[in-house]
């Protein structure tokens, strides 16, 4: 196990952001262990590992942040890490200790008060408390009265079960939604021409029709982007209030230490797209003065960039 992998009860609330008017509160379903090289692609170690310190096994540390918004109104989560429905195996691959739960109690949030539940893509790291693995082998919503949105698009890719990133797509994640009619599938501007009963949503088990929204606003003040490359369909989610912008973005910078633009990863579905998403978003990012909130940064889970005397991307030193 890596050396800082092991949670204390300081690791349960990474951290809180007071935007205008809004709470942000970043909560952790703890640190898991990723390969180095997957997780940097073509970066050689040599340059990496300066920044990212790999085990005897090449893995390196990553967070899983939950964002929290209070917005007065709403109570919004962005991701829920990788869950409890993890076969034993994957679990000692990854090391990963499930503490989404016990991390928003620490913050004073019930599972009953949460009313949207964001996901950025569908992968098995930022999805997997969407639902609850019980002792008696069922699955239920984790936030009963919550909606959730997904884009459709990811759902679609992940219902074709592709040997590239199969094993990213978990129906028990996002199936269970489905079936309560909790889950809102996004398709921005109709770009994809999806149906609430369209047959590439539709898993091997029958499952009603699922509510497709074109518009990009979630509530007010909180909307959402595409930011293609990590899978075509990758969301970003904007937060706005009195003035201040936050944007969590996702896998198209999971760290700070990514925040080259050319350090992709080998997890990265297009890497040529994400190399040309991150130029514009930091060219953005950076000129708005957005707080970037970083997906799988367990020590930086957010911070406002700069350029630097080189010209390159930085945190700037107001970061935590």
């Amino acid at each position: 196990m890596h050396p800082s992998s092991t949670p204390t009860d300081t690791n349960l609330v990474r951290g809180h952001h007071k935007l205008g008017a809004f709470d942000l509160t970043f909560c952790s379903d703890g640190t898991y262990l990723l390969d180095g090289g997957a997780m940097f692609g073509v970066v050689p170690k040599t340059l990496w590992q300066k920044r990212a310190p790999a085990d005897d096994l090449n893995r390196i540390l990553l967070g899983m942040n939950t964002v929290v918004v209070r917005t007065g109104s709403t109570v919004v989560l962005i991701e829920t890490g990788i869950g409890n429905k993890q076969p034993a195996k994957m679990k000692e691959i990854h090391q990963n200790q499930e503490l989404l739960p016990a991390s928003l109690a620490a913050a004073g949030i019930h599972p009953e008060e949460v009313t949207h539940v964001i996901n950025t893509h569908l992968h098995f790291d930022h999805c997997g408390w969407n639902t609850t693995l019980h002792p008696d082998g069922t699955v239920t919503p984790t936030f009963p009265n919550a909606r959730y949105f997904a884009a459709a698009g990811e759902l679609a890719h992940g219902r074709l079960q592709l040997d590239r990133d199969k094993v990213s797509y978990l129906a028990p994640n996002y199936d269970p939604l489905i079936a309560t009619g909790q889950l809102t599938l996004l398709d921005l501007d109709a770009t994809g021409n999806f149906t609430p009963t369209d047959p590439r949503l539709q898993g091997p088990e029958p499952l009603p029709s699922i509510p497709i929204q074109t518009s990009a606003q979630i509530t007010e003040g909180i909307w959402v982007e595409a930011f293609p490359g990590h899978t075509a369909s990758m969301l970003g989610v904007h937060i706005e209030s009195g003035g201040e912008h936050a944007c969590y973005i996702a896998d198209l910078i999971p760290t700070h230490h990514h925040l080259d633009a050319t350090w992709v990863m080998g997890y990265d579905l297009d890497p040529l797209t994400c190399i040309a998403q991150r130029k514009a978003f930091l060219t953005r990012a950076i000129a708005e003065h957005w707080l970037v909130l970083f997906t799988h940064d367990h020590h930086v889970p957010f911070g406002y960039l700069e350029w630097n005397e080189k010209s390159k991307p930085v945190l700037a030193p107001s970061a935590p």
